[in-house]
């Protein structure tokens, strides 16, 4: 039989060789026609007496990345549409799809041919379970490879059984975590946590998994012999003590914002306690419901498909690609470090630039810390660390910058020191070299002024720490061309980064959010609402760090330093005052500049002490009796505030689609990922409802709540921002 996902060789042995091979993608996803061959690959397998076993393999570099979410979206949409008709049969709808994939692989592991997953590389979601379904698992050694249960992180939960054989596979600690936090591991952690049996030399995996057939492996599951015990009994005293303290550990970091977190949980607990067959119906019935939950509709479009699509360079001009060997970085700082390491790990050459050579050195430092403790970690080794250090050129002259395709200054955030800089490079940089800025607030077209070519000026816009945030804010001057912009987007896919790209504002488009909600808390402090709650309900609503805790991490005198120059370029008026005194205070009056001086909003106490609000902080205005403050309005003001903003950059062109406005929001700096984003929350509500409610805060809390004209004009054609910006597929799916 001839398919299109897989080919089948049978040896001597009587052993199938299944190759999954997808034509035209760089790797293989579950969809409906690979379900469609694999119940097709069963008949097969089932009905030859000549087959003794079965060795399932990929014919990629990796072995698989779960289920196709855009296949998944279409489900979404269509049990949107039909529930309108009928909610129970459009639910069904949902129960049948999940049901499927979990009653295939319970096939294959119920069977009386043994099953053996050769896992030649990465493998990911459903292709992981397909794994986990067979009766043995052989892993490549190959450090770069992982396996694991990533739906968590995208508003899901594992649909092909991961929640049943995790749970009963995996020590209940272990197991819990990997699935909540959609954990990936690496062949030595995934073989200790009994994931895969064997890990052997890359070219092995396909032998070594046909010997355990040889050897006489038995098709049998662990749960499906007799006297089978799962790691914990949910009933037992350490059952529900592990159970109790990971619901509690779960609001503590939800605050149940996320409903597949819960299902999740749910999943196990009732799970365990049933046999593995209704405990996999459990499964499908709450990945069902999962997918009907406003909260998947918005992460998978966001965090999936919108990324994927800005990740292939949806931004990018269409010219042709330009020249990227190397890359000359002005600032050998914590941003120019970091930037010089990502662009050595992506293979490129990088001059490091500092005012003296200690400093350089210092910059170039910070890569081999990076990768000395990659090494301890087991993740790279002393090779590869001299590899990547050899690329970096830490030096004080301009001069090694005459063949570097790409610039990128990182000083400090100074008119006067950038323009500096620029000149002393564009002195000896090609014709056709691309110059870019780091700045996290001054205009592009401003600092373009000290570029003698300001079409080859673009901002590049980085967020701290440079080796761990996954977001870079690509920003267009007046000037700008699509050259500049087309290298940039190909510079920021290079290292692996996800790029949105904006036009030119003060503060362009994360930051300007970011400003907001950290001046919604200094509003609040202002106002006497008490410390804790101004940051624990920004917690609750889904924000991964307080605003005090990011204010702290990003340094106060920064902002400080920000205000001030936004005053000098624009007047007194554009900054609230109250805001210039708090800040004031805090920096010029008691020192306290951020988490870098060990003292902000925050103390922060040598180790093992843990940091806790500055006590005086409650000193500095009169407080309210926490009792006469409305924690859901707190949570309102934060998503208001920013949704609002977002709205404004739509409004004013600084972006331009949408799809970046979300998720550079949830990348650039954790706004509440269970919304999908500042626009997805915004359509949750509705703009009618949205523009109400703003106006009922603006009403008690400031004019900045006030709704911009775009929302009241979508408040009166009842538009959201999909149905009125997006692309052909997001309409399809909103």
């Amino acid at each position: 039989m001839t398919y299109t996902n897989f080919t089948v060789e049978t040896d001597s042995d009587g052993i199938a060789l299944v190759t999954w091979d997808a034509p035209g993608k760089t790797m293989n996803v579950i969809d409906a026609t690979v379900m469609d061959e694999i119940d097709a690959l069963l008949e097969q397998i089932e009905g030859d007496e000549a087959i003794k076993g079965v060795v399932f393999t990929s014919g990629k570099k990796t072995y698989g990345a779960g289920a196709d979410l855009n296949f998944l979206q279409d489900m979404m949409a269509h049990y949107e549409a039909e529930k309108v008709k009928d909610a129970t049969s459009a639910m069904q709808m949902l129960f049948d799809g999940a049901w499927r994939l979990n009653k295939t692989l319970r096939r294959i592991e119920a069977g009386d041919k043994p099953w053996v997953a050769a896992i030649n590389g990465t493998a990911l979601g459903g292709v992981f379970e397909i794994a986990l379904a067979c009766h043995a698992r052989v892993m490549t050694d190959d450090e770069t490879a992982t396996v694991g249960l990533p739906e968590a992180k995208v508003g899901l939960l594992p649909g092909g059984g991961g929640t049943q054989r995790v749970a009963r596979l995996v020590n209940p600690q272990d197991g819990v975590q990997m699935l909540l936090q959609g954990k990936a591991h690496r062949p030595a952690k995934a073989k200790q946590l009994n994931l895969v049996h064997e890990v052997v030399l890359a070219e092995e995996v396909v032998e070594r998994s046909k010997q355990m057939i040889r050897d006489g492996l038995k098709p049998v599951a662990p749960w499906d012999q007799k006297g089978f015990k799962a790691p914990i009994n949910v009933w037992s005293p350490m059952g529900v003590q592990m159970l109790s303290a990971g619901n509690a550990l779960l609001r503590k970091e939800t605050y149940g914002n996320y409903p597949n977190a819960i299902n999740i949980m749910k999943c196990v607990y009732e799970g365990l306690q049933l046999p593995i067959d209704l405990a996999l119906k459990r499964e499908s019935r709450y990945f069902a419901n999962t997918l009907a939950t406003p909260e998947a509709k918005a992460m998978v479009r966001s965090l999936f498909v919108n990324m994927q699509d800005l990740n292939k360079g949806a931004r990018r001009p269409d010219v042709a690609k330009g020249q990227l060997k190397k890359v000359g970085v002005l600032g050998a700082g914590f941003m120019g470090a970091g930037i010089a390491y990502v662009s050595a790990k992506a293979g490129l050459d990088v001059v490091l630039i500092d005012r003296d050579q200690a400093a350089a050195d210092k910059g170039k430092a910070y890569s081999k810390g990076l990768l000395d403790k990659a090494i301890q970690r087991k993740h790279s080794t002393p090779e590869k660390k001299e590899a990547l250090l050899s690329k970096i050129n830490a030096t004080t002259s301009y001069d090694t910058l005459a063949d570097c395709d790409l610039i990128i200054e990182a000083v400090f955030e100074d008119k006067g020191v950038k323009r500096e800089v620029t000149e002393l490079a564009e002195a000896v940089l090609g014709d056709k070299a691309i110059f870019a800025s780091n700045t996290s607030t001054i205009p592009i077209t401003e600092l373009a002024q000290a570029s003698k070519r300001p079409q080859q000026f673009v901002g590049i816009h980085f967020f701290s720490p440079v080796d761990k945030m996954m977001l870079v804010e690509i920003i267009t001057g007046k000037e700008t061309g699509d050259d500049a912009l087309a290298l940039a987007v190909d510079y920021v896919t290079r290292i692996k980064k996800t790029p949105i790209v904006v036009n030119d504002t003060r503060g362009f488009y994360v930051n300007r959010c970011v400003m907001r909600y950290m001046q919604e808390a200094w509003n609040m402090i202002i106002e006497g609402v008490p410390a804790p709650m101004v940051e624990n309900s920004a917690r609750m609503v889904g924000m991964p760090v307080g605003p005090l805790t990011l204010n702290d991490e990003v340094a106060i005198d920064l902002s400080q330093k920000v205000m001030r120059q936004t005053v000098a370029d624009l007047g007194e008026g554009v900054i609230d005052p109250r805001h210039i005194k708090l800040i004031d205070t805090l920096v010029d009056e008691h020192g306290r500049i951020g988490k870098k001086a060990g003292k902000g909003f925050f103390d922060y106490p040598d180790k093992p002490a843990k940091k806790h609000l500055w006590p005086q902080l409650k000193e500095l205005y009169p407080q309210l009796d926490s009792d006469r403050v409305d924690v859901d309005t707190l949570k309102d003001r934060y998503l208001y505030t920013i949704a609002l903003e977002a709205a404004r950059c739509v409004e004013e062109g600084v972006v331009t689609d949408i799809r970046e406005a979300d998720v550079g929001a949830i990348l650039g700096f954790g706004f509440a990922p269970w919304s999908g984003g500042p626009l997805s929350y915004i359509d949750r509500i509705g703009a009618s409802a949205f523009r109400d409610r703003a106006n009922e805060l603006a009403a008690h809390h400031g004019d900045h709540f006030k709704p911009c004209a775009l929302i009241e004009e979508m408040a009166q054609k009842g538009e959201t921002f999909y149905s009125r910006f997006g692309h052909a597929a997001e309409k399809k799916a909103a």
